[in-house]
């Protein structure tokens, strides 16, 4: 007898393994190579267990941890868009859109309309845990330019105020990770691995 199910989910699974070969603009900290989607994703995971504690709302946490887990499965699809490189947003939403109607479409319907729901909700930014999802990836990047001297933003020509308005909102999530981050860029600008 054939499970759908289970082989929709199987289906998904294989799928989304893709997502260990979308690489992002961040060196893994150890200066050795590009970090990949997969890896990034399970790193906010682990943060989100760790950093717990800091959000300025309460928050569901197996809700955030879902969020971040599945937040980048569109750059299967969609690629990753590096955040300093000024696509227009419209245009990289309209990209990851297409991509998770086509992604979460492998799921078994209520599978489909959760994943979907969080992608969405991670994308908003409209409840305590997208927010707290949203902070973490921003802080995530922060550390591995921190850790790096600063290579992936030397790489790109970013500057301390590009880097200010991108994270700023960490705030929105925790006053007391906005205030680690802040404390990292300006010792980035005075060691030089940010230009003021």
């Amino acid at each position: 007898m054939r499970n759908n199910r289970l082989q929709q989910q199987i289906e998904f699974i294989i799928e989304i393994d893709k997502l260990k070969q979308v690489y992002r603009q961040s060196i893994l900290m150890d200066g050795t190579r590009r970090e990949n989607d997969a890896e990034h994703s399970w790193h906010l995971a682990l943060m989100s267990i760790l950093l717990e504690e800091y959000s300025q709302e309460k928050i569901d946490l197996l809700r955030v941890v879902k969020m971040v887990l599945i937040h980048d499965l569109v750059e299967i699809d969609a690629g990753d868009t590096y955040c300093y490189e000024g696509t227009p947003y419209k245009e990289k939403l309209e990209r990851e859109k297409k991509a998770a109607d086509r992604l979460f479409s492998i799921l078994p319907p209520d599978q489909m309309e959760e994943l979907q729901a969080l992608w969405e909700e991670f994308e908003k930014r409209a409840t305590p845990e997208a927010r707290f999802a949203a902070a973490l990836d921003r802080l995530q990047p922060l550390l591995h330019n921190y850790k790096t001297k600063g290579e992936s933003w030397k790489k790109h020509g970013v500057t301390s105020d590009k880097v200010i308005e991108r994270n700023k909102s960490i705030i929105e999530a925790s006053k007391t990770l906005w205030d680690y981050a802040e404390t990292i860029i300006k010792d980035s600008i005075k060691k030089g691995y940010l230009p003021a």
